[in-house]
């Protein structure tokens, strides 16, 4: 994920985040609204506003 010089591409923020909410799309549709489904989508909210944020700072 991280080359040896420590820089992260911006990309697998989003991948990250887009994997979050497609497992928490699944948690929800087979349990509902619980705690992990909640965890899912902050993780997801998380990711996104992380890849967003490197963005607009490069």
């Amino acid at each position: 994920m991280a080359t040896l010089d420590g820089i992260i591409e911006p990309i697998y923020f989003l991948i990250t985040s887009i994997s979050f909410i497609i497992l928490s799309v699944i948690q929800y549709k087979k349990f509902g609204k619980t705690r992990e489904t909640i965890y899912l989508i902050g993780l997801s909210v998380f990711f996104l506003c992380s890849y967003i944020a490197i963005i607009l700072k490069g």
